[in-house]
């Protein structure tokens, strides 16, 4: 039965649509192009959209993007969000321009950068370059080698582990600010504490985990037969023929990763490190938004460009059916408040099913990222989340720590304040 609330909108909705206008925008200038061939990237397929090629991004639409992303968000801070594809690709003097343009455009606006990057390209030259220019460098590494190395592979099927550290540690020479992403794939199942305490010792205090759940279809021969060794293509779930991926995680392991990472983060590391998934279901939890996507109840806020100035509703949605539009053609305000882009926001929480309205833990949750939407509840509606049970095993198992450190903020105190109740309600206190 659809939920009472499907055609409408939120208060919250209400006051983004009619409030200073505030978004955030992910700009792809190298599009899909990358040095790696990564087995689960969502990205690299994306290509086909433009007839197979990997055009860059030219002077003329950057200068074009950053002056329609500064004037077009009426806040006074505006972050840069550079993507790939592998950004470096476009090599050091695409972002000394960049920079160049955001001082031309930035009036009293103060810019912030942040750039996600494979790190097998960060070089000294980059590394000075970043910490001069205050980047936050987002490095994707998904644990230690036998785990990176599982599907993190170059263009010629070589293992990528000691070219990331490498870049790493030269970021860590030059002073630069960087954070990690990892995805959470088959091959992490079971080792979510020993990727976390991996992920410390590189030096990083924010943790990005990102489970992996694609549906990919094989190349097939002229007789209809897939193809022996052809590279699968990552495609939308409601494609004809579309399987899940064998790197997928499965949801329950995906729930169990991150309890047990909790578990040691909840008696040591409150405040002193922090994991995305702790930090929006703290926010969730005191009815704060959560600073992410995924878990907010609607979205529609955080759109990609592309290398062509193409502007597409989502980053995991960068479908021809999802296209907004081009920034050269129509203003990015236009097409930011456009219907269509208000439509997407809102249908993250319109599309759910009511099992998921009359869930327990939706505010914590609300359904999770609509990419993951492929799942059916038991009475057959669709739209349920694939990663529901891992999510609900999570949220269970942090209930009471999420209650006490509400409570400690409703007290006005800090939430690492958890740690010692933690230790007592373990047995543990004074032993760690």
């Amino acid at each position: 039965m659809p939920h009472l609330f499907k055609d409408t909108i939120t208060f919250g909705d209400a006051l983004r649509l009619t409030g200073p206008m505030q978004f955030n925008v992910m700009i792809k200038p190298a599009g899909s192009l990358c040095n790696l061939d990564c087995h689960y990237c969502y990205y690299l397929d994306k290509a086909e959209i433009y007839g197979g090629r990997e055009p860059k991004m030219t002077y003329e639409m950057l200068e074009k993007c950053v002056k329609e992303y500064i004037s077009a968000n009426d806040v006074q801070e505006v972050t840069f969000n550079w993507h790939g594809g592998e950004p470096l690709v476009l090599g050091l003097d695409f972002y000394r321009k960049a920079v160049e343009l955001e001082q031309k455009y930035c009036g009293d606006k103060l810019i912030h950068n942040t750039i996600q990057t494979n790190g097998t390209l960060i070089t000294p030259e980059f590394a000075e370059f970043f910490h001069d220019n205050d980047f936050l460098v987002g490095v994707s590494i998904d644990g230690p080698e036998d785990i990176h190395d599982k599907y993190r592979k170059d263009k010629g099927g070589a293992p990528t582990f000691d070219r990331v550290m490498r870049g790493i540690e030269t970021m860590y020479r030059y002073g630069v600010e960087y954070n990690t992403m990892s995805t959470v794939n088959n091959a992490s199942e079971g080792r979510g504490l020993e990727v976390y305490r991996f992920l410390k010792q590189l030096g990083t205090r924010f943790m990005q985990f990102m489970p992996v759940v694609e549906h990919v279809k094989y190349p097939l021969s002229k007789s209809g037969k897939r193809s022996k060794g052809s590279r699968p293509y990552i495609v939308d779930p409601t494609e004809e023929g579309a399987v899940i991926a064998p790197w997928s995680v499965k949801s329950r392991e995906f729930g169990k990763f991150m309890c047990d990472i909790f578990d040691f983060w909840v008696l040591n590391d409150v405040g002193q490190y922090f994991v995305n998934l702790f930090d929006c279901t703290l926010a969730n939890w005191c009815g704060a938004p959560p600073g992410t996507c995924a878990y907010a109840e609607t979205c529609g806020g955080n759109s990609i460009i592309e290398h062509n100035g193409d502007l597409y509703s989502c980053d995991h949605f960068v479908y021809p059916q999802y296209k907004v539009g081009n920034v050269f053609e129509t203003p990015l305000r236009e097409l930011m408040s456009s219907e269509r882009q208000t439509k997407f926001g809102i249908d993250k929480r319109n599309g759910l099913p009511g099992k998921c309205i009359r869930c327990k833990y939706f505010f914590a949750c609300h359904g999770e990222c609509p990419k993951h939407r492929f799942g059916k509840t038991e009475s057959g509606e669709t739209g349920l989340s694939a990663l529901c049970e891992g999510y609900q095993l999570f949220y269970s198992h942090v209930e009471p720590y999420m209650d006490k450190m509400k409570e400690l903020l409703l007290q006005k105190k800090a939430p690492a304040g958890v740690m010692p109740w933690a230790r007592m309600k373990a047995g543990l206190y004074g032993k760690l």
